[in-house]
């Protein structure tokens, strides 16, 4: 499987997963910062969430986690949180932002 198809199948994988709080997935949230693929397709995920305190942070890392591990050919997932740059309502796709009413 070529590089560009595995980032398509995992950018799929990761719209599926919604902030409970927010009814957007995390890509059009752009809680996604990197995608790595790295040697052995290691999947190497640096995302943020909305708030530092997100009392769901576990369950959507632990799902974040799952949904690209069960990728075929991925050999290992590692998701790093960072606040750093923290999240703003400007990372948000333009069709987040007008689902939202942030337009």
């Amino acid at each position: 499987m070529s590089e560009a198809t595995l980032r398509e199948q995992i950018e799929a994988q990761l719209r599926t997963v919604y902030d409970p709080e927010i009814p957007v997935n995390i890509m059009e949230l752009g809680l996604v910062y990197e995608i790595k693929i790295k040697e052995n397709n290691r999947i190497g995920i640096d995302m943020t969430l909305t708030a530092p305190g997100c009392p769901v942070a576990g369950d959507i890392i632990r799902e974040v986690d799952e949904k690209v591990r069960n990728i075929e050919g991925v050999s290992d997932v590692d998701v790093h949180l960072t606040f750093d740059p923290p999240w703003t309502k400007d990372m948000m796709s333009e069709e987040a932002k007008l689902e939202l009413g942030f337009m």
